[in-house]
């Protein structure tokens, strides 16, 4: 079993997004230690870049505050190097297929690895594309973690047997952002995905307050929050961190 299944082994799992140097790179790793001492069971971090294909103005505006502060790469990886040394809760990164291609997959994939970053989210590459990638993740022992919509249709089996580590099921149409309401078909999509495959399946896009987290984890496995967590990165900034913690805390305990 994966770091990343193990983490759900204990009940649901919560998962908080944070953009990676948002506001900068220290302000960034207080964040991630909030998250984990709070009870995140996995941490996802978002490795800023220029087009954020499925990304809402609060994710946007949160990449733009870090590329402001002088993120990179290179940047991304000290922070998890540091944050390290705190805590050793699983990490993903959220990341567009451009930024490892840039990098080189292979030394890309095996940075992750030495860091302890277990598997990658990567939304804009589609499932007939993930060979070019597929043989430095499996080299390196990360997860790459398969992205699943109401829209998947008949790719939906092919997309569960496939997955390792945990399956992000996408709530919605569109970018992310809070929302208030969510699609009755929901229930079906994670019975139809269980049915494929036993590897976890986390519901993202959207969700923003504890009873929402409450109601979806009756049939999600795990809840991933991102903008409403940005936001308060947003809001105060490089004091940011004791806000992340207590809403990190509200989350997880809606969800137990």
């Amino acid at each position: 079993m994966s770091k990343l299944s193990a983490a759900f082994t204990s009940g649901k799992a919560f998962i908080p997004f944070i953009v990676a140097g948002d506001p900068d790179k220290d302000s960034t790793v207080n964040n991630i230690v909030a998250m984990a001492n709070a009870g995140a069971d996995i941490i996802e971090l978002g490795i800023p870049f220029s087009d954020p294909v499925a990304d809402g103005p609060v994710i946007q505006a949160g990449d733009l505050r870090a590329f402001a502060g002088g993120i990179s790469v290179d940047g991304i990886f000290d922070i998890v190097a540091t944050a390290r040394k705190q805590t050793a809760r699983p990490i993903v990164f959220l990341t567009y297929a451009n930024i490892p291609f840039k990098y080189g997959y292979d030394k890309f994939c095996k940075r992750c690895s030495e860091l302890g970053v277990a598997g990658l989210v990567i939304p804009d590459l589609p499932y007939e594309e993930q060979d070019e990638i597929r043989p430095f993740t499996k080299k390196y022992g990360l997860d790459l973690i398969m992205l699943i919509t109401l829209n998947s249709g008949d790719r939906v089996a092919k997309l569960a047997e496939s997955a390792e580590g945990f399956i992000y099921v996408v709530s919605s149409e569109g970018i992310t952002g809070e929302r208030d309401e969510f699609d009755q078909r929901l229930a079906g999509l994670f019975a139809e995905i269980k049915a494929h495959t036993n590897v976890p399946a986390a519901l993202g896009f959207g969700i923003h307050t504890p009873q929402q987290a409450r109601d979806l984890s009756r049939f999600a496995d795990g809840i991933i929050v991102g903008s409403a967590i940005v936001e308060l990165a947003a809001q105060y900034g490089s004091k940011a961190a004791p806000e992340i913690g207590k809403y990190t805390a509200a989350m997880k305990a809606a969800i137990k």
